[in-house]
Order: structure tokens, then sequence, then C-alpha cells
């Protein structure tokens, strides 16, 4: 106790010191003994109550278990002298430096690391925490770039989050599940038209590099502001640069403070990669449970496949088809099965899932594609060779699909759009024959004047997202023929006038598409009747 007593007493002095400072100017009737004996009296208790206390407590030895690396690769370690760690434990090196164990051999066990292997050597020492990976969520992460871990990596400051949430968890049970029957609206015409996603559903995007899957995604965050919809935006291998610039535009286009975005670049280490998807999934997952809609993009789970191959790799685990680990579609499967719709009972939330995938050469067959195809509940597969042509968003409609999202789409679009995709379909492949002769009958030059004024009203500009009121009336005004005389230049022009006419000539129609309601033949009428005047004023047939 005599250093307590030292360090108090030190305390004392300066104290007194500052008492006698202020009382010189004051009119204070207490002498400096006063003041002394005091304090001695309230130093001398409060010394009395930290033998007290310590004299009742129970204090326990507890042990830690220590290890020593033996070995440091890129990304991984080979530890021993860790006897009972367990399975994905979270173990700290010298330095704070994190990994997770992950090989439990009976010699030596491989540990992911989750910081850059430069800041360990073989033989620092490395301990157990008796923990799971986990990270914070809440409220406190909207509008913030992190780390798989849940470091900041922007300049706003520390997250203050007041939870936190495990990496792994197991996905809801099916009885907690509801149908998806709510729509998610992207703000993209071809995509809400003929590929609808619903809320709660996992839905692939894939396709090759620079055909705009990044783009398509991120026009359906920015479709999100006002509709009470959390976004998470996960980066998984890409570019510094591309991922600076997706952050740039959620926050020009303030979509930020909805939006949360973690980033694992293609410079960090595999580790990070590999947790940075399911780190993402427990932040929109605490948003789901609150009874709250979630929105999360995984860009792209390719990237976090050969992460994952290049860990098992390293640490010698068997490998199987092009070198990926057998537990490859498993990885995948636990990760995408946490999105999903909840009853009501539970709160009703949903996290809906848009995973992304590059394909090389077209090839939507390969390993990685196929399963997750077989994983998700859909697919929209952009085409370079639609995206050369301008053709923009590169959706191939033909090889897209959505196997729950059409449940759940407004009963509006269906009245429009009901027969759209089997037409676009076989009018894609009518233009291809096309080219091969020159007599074409009446009837089919007719179809294929009707096919390419709606491909030209499917076009859509990045950063462009429409309402569903917007996008049904411009293909009515297509699927009816307005747009089949004009040229395909001018379609764009008419559709923009006619998006800006409607709120002030139907608004009516606006509010009966957003209550879920079928258009009736009246709204129809009204609507072909603007769509008339609006390509009346913005081109003139040449007279005969």
């Amino acid at each position: 106790m005599s250093n307590e007593s030292n360090v108090l007493n030190s305390v004392l002095s300066e104290t007194l010191k500052v008492i006698r400072d202020t009382s010189a100017d004051g009119d204070s009737k207490l002498v400096p003994e006063d003041y002394s004996n005091v304090l001695n009296s309230v130093v001398g208790e409060t010394l009395q109550l930290i033998r007290d206390t310590a004299a009742k407590g129970e204090w326990k030895l507890v042990p830690e278990e220590h290890g020593v690396v033996t070995y440091v690769g890129q990304g991984i370690a080979r530890v021993k002298g860790l006897p009972h760690v367990e399975s994905e434990e979270l173990v700290q090196f010298e330095g704070n430096a994190l990994g997770i164990a992950f090989n439990l051999d009976p010699d030596e066990v491989g540990v992911v690391l989750l910081d850059e292997s430069t800041m360990i050597e073989s033989g620092s020492q490395v301990r157990r925490t008796n923990r799971v990976l986990d990270v914070p969520v809440g409220e406190s992460l909207l509008g913030r770039v992190v780390d798989p871990v849940g470091r900041p990596l922007d300049d706003i400051g520390p997250l203050n989050a007041q939870r936190r949430a495990l990496v792994e968890c197991d996905a809801p049970a099916i009885m907690d599940r509801a149908p998806v029957d709510v729509p998610l609206a992207t703000g993209t015409k071809v995509v809400d038209a003929l590929i609808p996603v619903g809320r709660g559903q996992r839905e692939l995007i894939l396709g090759d590099r620079q055909t705009g899957k990044t783009a398509l995604a991120v026009d359906c965050v920015l479709n999100q502001k006002d509709k009470n919809v959390i976004c998470v935006y996960c980066a998984i291998g890409q570019r510094s640069s591309s991922v600076a610039g997706v952050i740039a535009d959620l926050r020009k286009r303030q979509a930020m403070p909805y939006s949360i975005v973690v980033v694992a670049g293609g410079d960090a280490p595999p580790g990070l990669q590999y947790t940075a998807p399911y780190a993402a999934m427990a932040m929109g997952e605490y948003f789901m449970r609150q009874g709250r809609d979630a929105l999360v993009i995984f860009d792209d789970l390719s990237c976090h496949a050969r992460a994952y191959r290049e860990l098992s790799l390293l640490l010698r685990r068997p490998p199987g088809r092009e070198s990926f680990p057998g537990d490859i579609f498993y990885i995948h499967s636990r990760l995408l099965e946490r999105s999903t719709h909840l009853r009501k009972e539970l709160g009703g939330g949903s996290l809906t899932a848009l995973p992304i995938v590059a394909t090389e050469e077209q090839n939507i067959s390969a390993y990685i594609p196929t399963n997750l195809i077989s994983i998700t509940d859909g697919q929209i597969y952009l085409t370079p060779g639609l995206f050369q042509k301008g053709i923009l968003p590169a959706v191939d409609v033909g090889k897209s699909v959505s196997r729950v999202g059409g449940e759940a789409q407004l009963a509006a679009y269906r009245a429009v759009a009901g027969d759209l995709r089997l037409f676009y379909s076989q009018f894609e492949e009518l233009e291809v024959f096309s080219r091969f002769g020159s007599r074409l009958d009446e009837r089919t030059r007719r179809t294929l004047a009707r096919g390419r004024a709606v491909r030209e009203a499917l076009k859509q500009a990045q950063y462009d997202p429409l309402s569903p009121s917007e996008q049904i009336v411009v293909l009515l005004s297509a699927t009816e023929g307005l747009f089949d005389d004009i040229p395909s230049e001018r379609v764009a022009e008419a559709s923009a006038r006619l998006r800006q006419l409607l709120p002030e000539r139907l608004p009516s129609l606006l509010e009966s598409i957003e209550a879920n309601q079928k258009l009736t033949a009246s709204e129809r009428e009204a609507v072909v009747k603007l769509a008339r005047e609006v390509i009346h004023s913005v081109w003139t047939p040449p007279s005969q």
C-alpha cells in the first residue's frame, strides 16, 4: 500500500497548492492547516475503503494460452502452443494484429491474418481471445466507410457503436420466413418490368468485366432514397480507384446517409477479403432484426472465391475443381441463405442480397457462376455485345430471370409488361434472322419496328432511376406502338417529355400505381392520349 500512499500524497500536495493559490485572492475564513486536515481525512477514508474492498474480494488467476509463430506467409501464419484454440476463434499477435484460427492440426494451428503479414514475424507471441470475430452494427455506421473488422477508413472519427454482432451466424429457420411480397424498386426499367426483384430476394448480377454490373447496383442504391431501405455496399478485391469512385457517387447524390460501405480492396490481405461479405451481411442483418428493410450488395463474389482459394492453398487444404477447395459452394450458400423476409411476428424485416460475379468470355457455365446461379433466386445477365452497341443497361433479357420477384411486382407492371418479355426475346431472334434476307413482309417489318421502339424505351442513362409510374407510362406508350413511327434517336426525348408532364396531367394515375392498383381502361386511354400529344410536339412526320 506504500505506492498508493505515495501517489495520493503527491495528489494531495498538488491540490493544496491549487487551493492556496485560489484562496490568496479570496476572503476565505479557513487557514491552510484546516485544508490540510480535511484532505488528510478524506485520503485516509479512501485508502481504508480500498483496503476493505480488496480484503473482501475473491481474486482468481485466469490462465491465458500463448503460442509462438513458426511460419509467416502471404496472408497466413502457422502457430504452435495453442492446444485449446477453437475453430474460427480470433487470436491476437504482438502489435495487436488479428487472425482467425482456420486449420486445427494436431501439431500446429493455421491462422488467417486480418492484418498485414509484415507486422508479424516468426518467433513472436500469439494469444487466444476466447471469442469469434464480430463487427459494430447500428445507426452509427450509416454514412461511414469501414473495413470488415469494423475499423473506420474515412476521416470522420470513431464509430461510437453501442452494439456488436457476430460475423458468422445461423440463417433464419424456414418457419421464421415469410413470402417475398413487397417489390424492391431498382429504378431501372428493364429490371423492374421484366426481371422484378422483391424485398428479401437474392438476385445475382453477372457478366463480363466492364459491362455495367456495379453501375446497375449503384443505381439501385440511389433509388432507395426516402424509401426507408438501408443499403450496404461491400467491395471485395476491387481497385481502390473504383471503390473511391463509387463512394464519391454515393456522396454526391446524397445516398450515404442511408448507406454503409464495407471495403476490402485488392491490396487488402486475403483474410479481410474473405471475411468482408460476412461482415456486411451482419451489418444488414441487424436492421432486418429490427423490423426494417435492408439491401446488401457484394461486389464481387468471384474475387471472394479467389481469396478463399488462395488461403486454402496456402494452408494446404486439398484442392478440387479449378483448384478451389471442396467447400467453395458452402461458403457462398451459408452467406446468401441469411437473406430473407421475416414473418410479422418477428418484426417483418427483410434483407435483400444482390451478389455480383464476373464471368470470362461470357461463360456463365463456369464453376463459380453456376454455383451462385443455383444458390440465388434468379440472375440479371449483362452481355458485352449489347454494351458495345450502346444498349444500356446491357441486360440480356433472354438469359435473365427472377424466380420469386414476379409475385411482388406491382399490378400495373403485370398489365403493361405481362407479354413484353416474350415479345422482346422473339424480336431479338427475328432481328438476327432478318439480316440474312432482303425481302420482309409487312407484318415482320411492323414487328421489327415495334421491337426497336421497345428497345429504345428500355434504354436508360446511369444515375437516372425512375419511379414505377414513370416506367409504366413509358412502357405502355412503347407497347401500344406509339413510338413505332418516330426515329429511334427521338424516343428518349419523347420519353423524357412524357415523364415531365406526368405529375401535372395525370396525378391520379400516379397515386393508383403506387397504391398497387390495376390500370383501368380509362387510365390507359389517358396515357395514350398524353403520349400522342407529346410525340406530336417532339416530332412531325415528313409530308408525303
